[in-house]
């Protein structure tokens, strides 16, 4: 087929008077294309012994591109004999070959070094790092003790949830294999090799499939629930709705820089954070496209270690520009710039309360038996966030009732607990917040 194609070429530019030795100098040298395949025996040992231990892995990953392309278990679990994570599995003792059941980023950056560097840039590859996990780890702590003295049975509050999200500092046993507790761990995983995050949260091993990625049930796994409902603002979005009644009729295969509208109707996650699209290239830095932080207590303009907002703003512009026209791309970033404006309003006013009663030694030491302590962890970490992805993402139900509408409810009950301590100079008895979050 392919000697065929490479004739007929060559006689389209005869006739169109133009050497083909002009543009194919090796052309008349050999018509003949090899390509070698295979496995060397060292993989097929692999391949094989797997296929008898663990048979759904093995058939996930020869229905996979990397098995396509010749990339097989050996090339992604061998490491070398001085790495931390170096062990040997039963079917290579006693030979040169170590191995690891984990894969950090530094074996990935081999075939793909710019999404590597891309991701090590992004909120993505920070989850996990020594400022968040120091915070997490105190409230993990809080959880699992409940509030008595003594240490708590298990770390299973961090195992089970923060663990799995935002991934954790892997650690090893004697038999340098990771400790049941650290692993498996989510997108920010720090490796003992030194790598940071994990590609397998997006791209499931192990078939490693790009359609799946650009699926939002991708993100779905971390993005959901009371504090960032983002699957289901999407799902409530006009965007939402066509890939819900349209999605299975869409093209998830495309290359990755060749997946434009056309191949769908409306936008994934991935489309507007991550994907190629018009005369943008595909990125791994899911900060790259944003202009606010929407997660913090505070929303500001994105700077240093958070991305370039300004820019972000310019390049989310011209990914909406594909579909949509300026009239409607303006309305859309007035509206969320006005809603980030409203939430700083009530944030700043919550702040001075705060500050105050605590300038005056009207606090509780124990934040969360606090009434208002509670309740301004829930103004932004959760009301606060969703009226904020409401807004950046047309979920209006979760915008107002989830969002807005929950804020102000909040804000007012703040306000309340505040002038009485402020008039009586001490903490009220009884707090009347009676529910552990608004819903």
């Amino acid at each position: 087929m392919r000697k065929g194609l490479l004739v007929l070429v060559a006689v389209l530019l005869s006739l169109s008077g133009v050497s083909s030795a002009q543009y194919y100098p090796n052309f008349s040298k050999s018509t003949n294309l090899v390509i070698k395949r295979g496995f060397s025996k060292e993989a097929l040992k692999c391949i094989e012994c797997h296929k008898e231990k663990a048979p759904g892995i093995v058939l996930q990953w020869k229905e996979s591109r990397m098995a396509h392309a010749g990339v097989s278990c050996y090339d992604c679990h061998v490491v070398p004999k001085g790495s931390p994570m170096a062990s040997q599995c039963k079917g290579v003792r006693g030979t040169n070959v170590y191995t690891s059941p984990l894969v950090s980023p530094k074996t990935c950056a081999k075939c793909h070094p710019t999404e590597v560097e891309q991701f090590s840039k992004s909120g993505h590859a920070k989850l996990a790092s020594e400022p968040v996990v120091t915070k997490l780890v105190a409230l993990w702590g809080e959880l699992e003790s409940g509030g008595f003295a003594g240490n708590s049975p298990t770390s299973a509050a961090r195992q089970s949830g923060c663990q799995m999200c935002h991934g954790y500092a892997v650690k090893l046993g004697s038999d340098k294999k990771p400790t049941l507790d650290t692993w498996p761990a989510g997108i920010g995983t720090r490796y003992p090799d030194g790598g940071i995050g994990n590609c397998t949260v997006c791209h499931n091993r192990h078939s490693f499939d790009i359609g799946e990625a650009r699926k939002p049930e991708a993100c779905a796994k971390c993005h959901l629930g009371p504090d960032h409902p983002d699957i289901e603002i999407y799902t409530e979005s006009s965007h939402g709705q066509l890939y819900l009644t349209e999605g299975e009729k869409w093209r998830w295969e495309s290359a990755p820089d060749a997946w434009e509208p056309g191949d769908y109707s409306a936008p994934t996650c991935a489309t507007c954070h991550m994907s190629g699209i018009g005369d943008l290239k595909t990125t791994h830095n899911v900060n790259e496209r944003l202009k606010w932080d929407l997660v913090h207590k505070r929303s500001v303009v994105r700077s240093g270690v958070r991305g370039d907002g300004e820019k972000g703003r310019k390049l989310m512009r011209r990914v909406c520009a594909n579909c949509h026209s300026t009239l409607h791309i303006d309305a859309h970033f007035k509206k969320l710039d006005d809603s980030v404006a409203l939430y700083n309003f009530y944030y700043d006013e919550a702040e001075k309360m705060l500050k105050d009663l605590k300038a005056k030694g009207l606090l509780k030491k124990d934040k969360w038996s606090d009434g208002f302590q509670e309740l301004y962890y829930y103004l932004w970490h959760h009301v606060g966030r969703r009226a904020r992805h409401g807004a950046a993402m047309d979920g209006p139900d979760y915008a107002h009732w989830h969002g807005f509408f929950q804020l102000f409810q909040v804000f007012k009950d703040m306000r309340a607990i505040y002038n009485y301590r402020i008039k009586n100079n001490r903490i009220e008895e009884l707090s009347h917040v009676m529910s552990s979050a608004p819903n």
